[in-house]
């Protein structure tokens, strides 16, 4: 009579955990693109971009406000968002972070912070997009999958989606760093700005590019958010999911592409089974991480030591 009642109840909790673990993957493939965006910009000018947040907030909106209006598909509206958030970006460099490159690194990350309280408080105004709580529309219809097997576990076509959209984007980053003529000026320059100036690269060129790929990442990023969680909170919503995508690339290493991911999903995981235990665990779970690597790993998970000129 006892066996019954066991095999349901560990059943009942490997189904339980295993939803989660699918939760928490969702939700790591959406700080996988922002901790990317973080981790490129570093790498190449060893900036944290504070801003970065704040155009996956514009992501969000841009791919809200264009569904909308034009009543467009998915793969549209995601490229309309990356696109305008790559300009944004590259506004942002030219404006914000060009005149500090040669000043004291303290000065722009503090311009980094100031750029990011402007773009919130400005978008917050009522006649750009307004403090007000929005649902995204319905980009895709909801459809959901019963996987087979012993467990009852179900994904959503939202969650292929999403794993979908980061392996190409994936790719397509993987083979423009490694394979072209951009990708090896990239590593170049972060390897060494001066040297690389000196054999000819165009250093401005590749920190703009660079400022493109990351906020386009972060566009991406944005149309993933509202298509999973369909609530548009408000122009300040990109504070916490940009705070946890920047530890996401400090646990995975900074400047390390597959550190970013794999420091994401970490991240989600985590946040999703802290918060089935208590909203608040859920909050704190991230900077608990965060100490516990950089006390055992403090250059994190794929991150390597580094040594500056005096």
């Amino acid at each position: 009579m006892l066996y019954p009642y066991l095999d349901t109840l560990f059943r009942n909790s490997m189904e339980y955990l295993i939803q989660q673990l699918i939760n928490g993957i969702q939700l790591g493939t959406v700080y996988a693109l922002i901790a990317l965006g973080y981790t490129m910009v570093y790498g190449i000018i060893r900036l944290i971009n504070f801003a970065h947040a704040d155009i996956f907030m514009i992501g969000v909106y841009v791919a809200l406000f264009t569904a909308n209006a034009y009543q467009i598909p998915f793969p549209i509206v995601i490229i309309i968002s990356m696109i305008v958030c790559s300009v944004i970006g590259i506004v942002m460099e030219k404006l914000a972070y060009k005149p500090l490159r040669n000043k004291p690194r303290l000065s722009a990350l503090i311009t980094a912070i100031g750029v990011s309280l402007f773009l919130e408080n400005f978008c917050a105004l009522p006649f750009v997009f307004g403090p007000d709580y929005r649902s995204f529309p319905e980009l895709i219809p909801l459809q959901t999958y019963t996987l087979p097997g012993y467990y009852n576990i179900t994904v959503s076509n939202i969650f292929l989606i999403n794993l979908l959209v980061l392996a190409i984007l994936l790719a397509g980053l993987f083979y423009m760093v490694h394979y072209t003529a951009i990708g090896r000026q990239m590593r170049a320059v972060s390897y060494d700005k001066a040297t690389a100036s000196l054999m000819g690269i165009n250093v401005d060129r590749v920190i703009s590019f660079t400022f493109l790929i990351g906020t386009a990442l972060a566009g991406a990023s944005g149309v993933l958010y509202g298509i999973t969680y369909t609530t548009v909170q408000s122009p300040y919503m990109g504070i916490w999911p940009g705070w946890k995508a920047f530890i996401a690339a400090v646990i995975g290493g900074i400047g390390s592409l597959p550190g970013a991911v794999i420091g994401s999903y970490l991240m989600g995981i985590s946040e999703v089974y802290a918060n089935s235990i208590s909203s608040d665990l859920g909050f704190g779970i991230a900077f608990a991480i965060l100490i516990i690597v950089l006390i055992v790993k403090p250059t994190g998970l794929l991150g390597k030591k580094t040594y500056e000129k005096v």
